[in-house]
């Protein structure tokens, strides 16, 4: 307990400093604490300490945690791992935000299974920043032609644009492509489509993304602690 309240103080202060000193309201990032790998009861420990935010990337691990944690009924879901379309059901029935919308098609089939008593999935489209070959993500430039398609679709909120930064670049090249989303989110705007949200920023960069702008970080080892990775449902 003591260690993950800590963990989550430090997290927290770390985000209110960084905000202000870059002339920001000391609430203008929120956090999502990624609990992939980790039992529910870490979750329901953090939970306790004040935080309602969770991501997930393992859709079976997840949603095996959202019965564990049904006694936690303000919990917000976020999903912040690839959607594989057999598994889009899980999400449109339980989750309340998706950060890695990158193909319409899932986005369609989100949309369909979204139940109609629930509030619309609010979304992210993730942008591959680095254009790495390995990484999920659209290019920049396929960012406004998606965007204009996700509007369309009745049971979806799109909110705005999430990226992973390469990792173990310089603090030059990670204000470049934070910069960049940053940039992209002005432009759907200027196109007429209305987001505000910028997902970015883990536990080792999160100080440079919310200097450029991130209004979420997802912060994992610097909360949970180190993780080992036994599956990738």
């Amino acid at each position: 307990m003591d260690f993950l309240h800590n963990n989550l103080q430090n997290v927290l202060s770390r985000i209110r400093t960084v905000c202000l000193q870059s002339d920001r309201a000391e609430n203008a990032a929120s956090l999502i604490a990624v609990s992939k790998t980790f039992p529910a009861e870490d979750i329901r420990t953090v939970y306790r300490c004040g935080q309602r935010d969770f991501g997930e990337n393992y859709i079976q691990e997840w949603y095996a945690k959202t019965d564990e944690l049904a006694d936690c009924p303000d919990i917000v879901w976020h999903i912040i791992g690839d959607i594989q379309s057999n598994k889009t059901k899980y999400v449109a029935e339980r989750a309340h935000w998706v950060h890695t919308v990158s193909r319409l098609k899932i986005a369609e089939r989100l949309s369909h299974q979204r139940p109609t008593h629930m509030p619309p999935l609010q979304i992210c489209i993730e942008v591959n920043i680095a254009q790495e070959p390995n990484k999920h993500g659209i290019a920049p430039e396929d960012v406004l032609p998606l965007a204009r398609e996700l509007i369309k679709l009745p049971k979806l909120a799109l909110r705005g644009l999430m990226c992973v930064a390469k990792a173990d670049c310089s603090e030059t090249e990670l204000n470049r492509q934070f910069q960049t989303m940053r940039n992209l989110l002005a432009e759907l705007n200027q196109a007429g489509i209305a987001a505000d949200v910028l997902s970015m920023g883990m536990s080792s960069d999160m100080e440079t993304a919310i200097r450029n702008g991130a209004t979420h970080v997802r912060i994992g080892s610097a909360i949970f602690g180190n993780r080992q990775y036994a599956q990738s449902t």
